[in-house]
């Protein structure tokens, strides 16, 4: 293997691994929400008028509702986690998987129109659709720049098998 080859499957590993552990981390914080949400309350400046009334709303809503909806924020955090195993494989062989990089991408362009639709359909606020759709904006940045090194990789290693035979 020659240095680029090297080079590139570093990159992709350490940007693989990045990324998995942030989807972990995203989905976990979905457990305490209850804990999160008020945690926003405090820290967020009371001259936030809009804010912190939508907070403070989505605060009480959770405090008054049972542990059923909580479970299904366990099963969204379990999701998030099953995911980020899925990347695995292209931290074995990223020529191979770069489907699940590009799996990742489709994912994160879903993101947009399923929050503004869901979030039309629950009344959520227009500013708080625009951070849910911040995780899939920020997330296709690493996947996009994983399937460009897996590209470059794959076309070096086309090159060194070129080199062998000949």
């Amino acid at each position: 293997m020659d240095k680029q080859t090297i080079r590139y499957r570093r990159q992709i590993r350490y940007m693989i691994v990045f990324f998995m552990v942030s989807l972990t981390i995203s989905g976990l914080t979905a457990m305490p929400a209850r804990e999160g949400v008020s945690w926003l309350v405090s820290v967020v400046p009371q001259s936030w008028t809009m804010i912190q009334a939508y907070l403070m709303s989505v605060r009480e809503a959770l405090y008054q509702c049972n542990s059923m909806l909580f479970y299904g924020y366990d099963w969204l955090a379990f999701a998030h986690i099953v995911i980020a195993v899925l990347f695995i494989g292209v931290l074995r062989d990223p020529v191979r998987n770069v489907w699940v990089v590009e799996f990742g991408m489709v994912a994160c362009v879903m993101i947009l129109p399923f929050a503004f639709v869901m979030g039309e359909v629950r009344g959520i606020p227009v500013w708080w659709r625009l951070v849910d759709c911040s995780f899939g904006v920020v997330g296709i940045i690493p996947l996009w720049f994983v399937r460009d090194r897996i590209r470059r990789l794959e076309h070096t290693i086309s090159i060194e098998r070129l080199n062998t035979v000949f």
